[in-house]
């Protein structure tokens, strides 16, 4: 059978075909626990493995979720499984989003179809939904750190288990990891760490490790190499068999200098690899054999991501991370004719400014294609930079870029910008560097749940001085605002949230804002509801709804968070006597909190308040309605609070919903 023939898991009737009789019955159904894997033949295993590919192919088709990384460790789970104790070994998987057949085996093979859906099991590891989930996770570069912390802690307690981190070298481009590798290797402790070498984070890799990790030689090579040299050696007089045997004894060394373990080796730990990672025996061969070498070792596991599903490994990065998709095309499933999301109009726009002015430069975190940024980087070459899994070294590199005389655009998750904050305060707001950070999926994004909910950067950037943050009501405004950021003196943050926009048209050009200005969109006399970003239109709708009431209540767009329109709030809180915030945020410390504080430092706090927004709580995942609902920020749920509010005596507390 040849590459091509390979790449497609087997049907049923082709099992049948090669089988010469009916298919066997399902293997995956009698595996309860990674113990049942341990009675299986390596015939069956790689049956099994066909098995659980189509079951996750045909499952998020349905639900979405990360494809391309899942398909790619198949085989290397169920090695790690087989060989393995779990969950006395601890398996510790980096980011989570290839933990998919670590689910099907370990008890959750009956809930998988619920696989993130609201109230379904999570689509990371989760401490909560299983006790084989060692760690949770769901940002990248964690395993190394968790799993040594673990082993030291073996040890302390006298225990002979064994932990085992499995990394993929995208995460490798983040710093942590190399901490953690480092003291590993001063530590010695047992730590088996799996480098899952696909040569992809989400897009392909970046950097100088990268390439180190591209040198790869074929045992062929390998051997011709070999025997050239030795041939060399042989016919040097006198001294070419003396150094030939000393090669001989060091033939670890010799490959580790044609390979990255020549890296790995210096850091301390025992290298092994690159082993082929679809090659069920030779990884469980390789497992084995680590189990009984003491000290940190490092296993290089070469993958394809995609594996088994033709469209995922044609293009692994758009199948990363998929909604709903047709099975036999690869095609989204989706709706044909949708508004365009944030992302793309953040990034045509960004396409456009750069046009016209030469200083503005675009950074990611290895995330071109998520970010929107795979036009810019097409176009402007030499003004983008992707600088991979190291939001920290983003944020600096930025500032460097800022004093002198750039315009840096840092476009990234909320979630992942979390990451950065020290190198907010100190290497951008400090000295009041006009940076830009596009702060994508802000507020609750569904499906991935609690660990990318981008629910907390309103609260821990508007503290902190020189900042300014805002956020958009529609994409329209996303375009004026990201104008003004750029023409901004200092340091700016524009946050907007994930999917598509509310299908406004859509200004030309776009026109910089007056900083610190809201905007009024509705008149009343009842209530004033005063949001930030993406739940103004749900406060529009909810201000619609009682006025069927006959309830007036003035909405209005605050625009900013720092700085607030003060006057303008003031003006209305005045006239209305009950405010309302509203805002896809934590509540403790965010806009809310921002406009009562503004009020108070006034002398002029309203009789009745009101702030809705998220609990001091992790909001599970689920669909976006859903979560709102759940929470409180759904125009019906939203017009409920205002009525009940309403209807208190006056002077009742200030109060939060969420």
């Amino acid at each position: 059978m040849n590459r091509n023939e390979r790449r497609q898991p087997l049907t049923r009737q082709e099992e049948k075909k090669i089988e010469g009789k009916e298919p066997a019955p399902s293997l995956l159904s009698a595996i309860d626990s990674p113990q049942d894997l341990k009675r299986l033949s390596l015939r069956e295993l790689e049956r099994l493995a066909a098995e659980i590919r189509r079951t996750i192919i045909e499952t998020v088709a349905c639900t979405g979720g990360h494809l391309a990384p899942n398909l790619g460790v198949v085989e290397l789970t169920l090695a790690l499984h087989y060989a393995f104790d779990s969950p006395n070994d601890r398996i510790i998987w980096d980011v989570g989003h290839q933990c998919y057949t670590h689910k099907l085996v370990t008890g959750r093979r009956d809930r998988f179809r619920t696989l993130r859906q609201y109230g379904g099991i999570s689509g990371f590891p989760k401490r909560e939904e299983s006790r084989h989930d060692a760690f949770g996770a769901g940002h990248a570069s964690t395993s190394i750190s968790a799993a040594l912390g673990m082993s030291a802690a073996k040890h302390l307690k006298g225990c002979s288990s064994r932990i085992v981190a499995v990394i993929g070298d995208g995460s490798l481009t983040g710093g942590m990891a190399f901490e953690a590798l480092n003291h590993a290797g001063d530590l010695g402790k047992d730590l088996i760490v799996v480098l899952n070498d696909n040569e992809m984070s989400i897009s392909p890799n970046v950097g100088a490790f990268s390439s180190l990790l591209s040198r790869k030689l074929s045992s062929r090579t390998v051997m011709s190499l070999k025997k050239e040299l030795e041939s060399t050696l042989r016919a040097i007089p006198g001294v070419g068999n003396n150094i030939l045997q000393i090669l001989k004894k060091s033939e670890d060394s010799f490959l580790a200098f044609f390979t990255p373990g020549m890296l790995f080796q210096a850091l301390r730990f025992h290298y092994i690899g690159p082993i082929k990672g679809h090659r069920l025996d030779r990884l469980i061969e390789t497992f084995e054999t680590a189990k009984n070498i003491r000290g940190p070792v490092l296993i290089h596991v070469g993958t394809v991501k995609g594996k088994g599903y033709e469209p995922a490994e044609c293009d692994p990065a758009s199948f990363h991370g998929v909604g709903c998709f047709d099975v036999r095309t690869g095609k989204s499933s989706g709706p044909k004719e949708a508004p365009p999301s944030y992302t793309s109009v953040f990034g045509r726009c960004l396409v456009e400014l750069a046009e016209k002015d030469p200083r503005i430069v675009a950074i990611t975190a290895a995330m071109p294609q998520g970010t929107g940024l795979v036009r810019f980087s097409e176009l402007y070459p030499t003004r983008f930079f992707d600088v991979g899994i190291a939001e920290q070294h983003a944020v600096t590199f930025a500032a460097g870029l800022a004093a002198e005389g750039y315009r840096p655009v840092v476009a990234v998750y909320s979630t992942f910008l979390q990451r950065a904050y020290d190198q907010i305060v100190h290497d951008v707001c400090l000295q009041n560097l006009p940076v830009v950070f596009a702060m994508d999926r802000g507020g609750l994004v569904g499906e991935d749940g609690p660990t990318h909910h981008g629910v907390f950067d309103l609260s821990y950037l508007r503290h902190i001085p020189n900042m300014t943050v805002m956020a958009p009501k529609d994409e329209n405004e996303l375009r004026h605002m990201l104008k003004t950021a750029l023409h901004h003196k200092g340091p700016v943050a524009v946050r907007y949230p994930r999917g598509r926009g509310q299908g406004v048209p859509l200004d030309e050009p776009p026109r910089a804002l007056p900083v610190g200005r809201g905007e009024l969109l509705r008149e009343g006399d009842d209530a004033v509801l005063v949001a930030i970003g993406h739940p103004v239109a749900a406060a529009c709708r909810a201000a619609e709804l009682l006025e069927e009431e006959g309830l007036r209540v003035a909405v209005i767009n605050a625009r900013f968070v720092k700085p607030l329109d003060k006057d303008l709030i003031l003006d209305w809180v005045e006239r209305t006597g009950l405010l309302v915030t509203i805002e896809e945020n934590a509540l403790q410390g965010g806009f809310g909190s921002a406009v009562l504080e503004c009020l108070a430092d006034e002398g002029r706090l309203p009789r009745r308040a009101v702030r809705i927004g998220i609990p001091d709580a992790f909001v599970q995942h689920g669909k976006r309605d859903i979560l709102r609902k759940d929470v409180g920020l759904d125009a019906e749920s939203i017009a409920r609070t205002v009525r009940t509010a309403l209807t208190r005596p006056h002077g009742a507390p200030i109060r939060a919903i969420g």
